[in-house]
């Protein structure tokens, strides 16, 4: 009985260490779908709907914060005949690009995100925030562009289980260009555009999963 006793109490220890494991990295996928603003679309986002797949790495400082690098490649399309303004001369413009953006993201969770240590007031779901700098690279008719883009957005996270996540994720990014969407749409209303000012944006709406490894401290209760 003492034996029996002794192996429930080293079990139930081992239980509670390992709910109380918490890890350093995320890695996963998603995909979504795509939207665009600009001269061939001025008003409706989803009025000519792409696709988006997403790899993402995380830095996990602590429960409130996330550190994410992400690579996105996904598809944008435009077509100004359905637009309710009318361009100069009349004149109607679609196009079709894929981009490749390449970024780093800081994410703020609402509620501590995670399983276990009720001390801590983990929630196993957590809105966030985010924000971030990226590079946009895109593609129309053959000609290749660059430019800077900040992207902006919201997004939950759901512990699937102690190591599995699923994610929510929209964000709005703004470009530093008026290419995205081909050299004919550069600049069709005559208006001078600058680095800080230009009407090109697109948006990525994903659902992710990812799984968490490292732990941060696998032999010890401290954790750095």
């Amino acid at each position: 009985m003492k034996t029996i006793i002794i192996a429930l109490i080293l079990i139930l220890s081992g239980i509670k260490a390992s709910a109380q494991e918490d890890y350093r990295f995320d890695i996963g996928g998603g995909i979504g779908m795509t939207g665009y603003l600009g001269d061939a679309n001025t008003a409706n986002l989803w009025s000519n709907p792409g696709f988006d797949a997403e790899l993402l790495f995380r830095y996990l400082p602590n429960p409130r914060w996330g550190m994410k690098t992400n690579f996105y490649v996904g598809t944008l399309s435009g077509n100004s005949e359905k637009m309710t303004n009318v361009l100069p001369e009349s004149k109607t413009f679609k196009f079709s690009t894929t981009f490749f953006e390449l970024g780093e993201m800081a994410e703020f969770n609402f509620f501590n995100y995670g399983i276990g240590e009720t001390y801590r007031h983990l929630k196993r779901i957590s809105p966030y925030i985010a924000a971030g700098l990226g590079i946009t690279a895109w593609s129309v008719s053959g000609e290749w562009g660059a430019a800077l883009s900040i992207p902006l957005g919201v997004g939950v996270k759901y512990k699937l289980s102690e190591r599995w996540n699923l994610g929510f994720e929209f964000l709005m990014k703004k470009t530093f260009t008026d290419r995205l969407d081909g050299r004919p749409l550069s600049d069709p209303l005559g208006i001078k555009s600058s680095f800080m000012k230009n009407t090109d944006w697109y948006s990525t709406m994903s659902v992710t999963i990812s799984y968490e490894f490292s732990k941060r401290c696998a032999v010890c209760n401290y954790k750095d």
